[in-house]
């Protein structure tokens, strides 16, 4: 059994190129020749430059929007990898797409986070490497290796370093709902400030009521810690009720994927959200940027657990 390939090998579709060639020069490594092509009724092209044979390859590609385009190019890339006799193929996965399809809410419904990982498996992966899933739990939804990056390592020293000179006590980490309760407490914990929680009623998808701010926000520098922004009229509507309701003095916000759909910019644009910062998980166009938003790089983290997959050591010191 072949545990990994004689060299490593990074190649990009067309979702991520940017992380992925930041990744190969954080590796010491050129970018793997690849193209990918759309024909004109739409159907995908991919020509791999250089052989691959027994290599240990390493696939970058967000399933972000277009998401159907972006994950059929990832199925492809993965198959025309295993035909040309990779040694190993792990899909580089930043943002995963479907993830928030990932239990049945109504009858006949589809789970489609585990049909994509399905997908992944069957078209040749050896191993899936992501950050941040919607749900922990979709890990089990593969048959293949996971590893699982934290977002909270890189937006943590961030505001570590913005409010350094900031008493402790004035600062407080605030989730944006239950479920996200585990990822605020371990930023709090970074951070060494307090905790609390924005409880709130999801009427239908992306609408979503503030009731109560559970903990004292008054008068401090609120961070909201979130694993997404989609619409951000969650993030949005949060943020004025800590501002009203908490009596917070400022309110700034961090995210693993910037989703950003529909009116989420201008939402954005509009919040009394001094500062968003999100990770490069999912690209936004240059015209698209706001002053407000900040981007982080996530390609140093992927490019030292590629380097430990490939190893064969342990991915779990980058949690630490």
């Amino acid at each position: 059994m072949n545990l990994h390939g004689k060299d490593i090998k990074i190649f990009a579709a067309n979702a991520t190129p940017r992380v992925a060639a930041q990744i190969a020069r954080n590796l010491g490594l050129p970018l793997g020749k690849s193209e990918v092509r759309h024909f004109s009724d739409g159907e995908i092209s991919v020509n791999i430059g250089e052989s691959v044979r027994g290599s240990d390859v390493f696939v970058v590609q967000s399933t972000c929007r277009p998401v159907n385009d972006n994950l059929m190019e990832l199925l492809i890339m993965i198959d025309a990898f295993k035909r040309a006799s990779a040694g190993r193929i792990t899909a580089v996965v930043p943002y995963y797409g479907y993830a928030r399809q990932d239990r049945k809410v109504k009858a006949r419904e589809p789970i489609s986070a585990k049909l994509c990982a399905n997908l992944i498996s069957v078209a040749g992966a050896d191993r899936v490497l992501t950050m941040d899933l919607h749900a922990s739990q979709i890990q089990g939804f593969f048959d293949i290796p996971v590893d699982h990056l934290q977002g909270v390592p890189l937006l943590a020293p961030y505001f570590g370093s913005r409010f350094s000179g900031e008493p402790r006590e004035e600062i407080v980490v605030v989730s944006p709902d239950l479920g996200s309760v585990a990822r605020a407490r371990k930023f709090a914990e970074r951070l060494d400030v307090s905790l609390a929680i924005v409880d709130k009623r999801r009427q239908r998808a992306n609408v979503s009521e503030v009731m109560n701010i559970i903990g004292d926000v008054r008068g401090k520098k609120a961070i909201i810690v979130d694993d997404m922004i989609d619409t951000a009229g969650t993030l949005c509507n949060g943020a004025q009720a800590i501002l009203e309701k908490g009596g917070a003095s400022e309110v700034y916000a961090c995210a693993t994927h910037g989703v950003l759909s529909g009116p989420a910019l201008e939402r954005i644009e509009q919040s009394c959200i001094k500062e968003l910062v999100l990770l490069d998980t999912i690209p936004i166009p240059p015209e698209k940027m706001l002053d407000k938003i900040t981007m982080l790089s996530v390609a140093p983290v992927f490019a030292e657990a590629i380097e430990r997959i490939y190893e064969d050591k342990p991915v779990s010191p980058l949690f630490v």
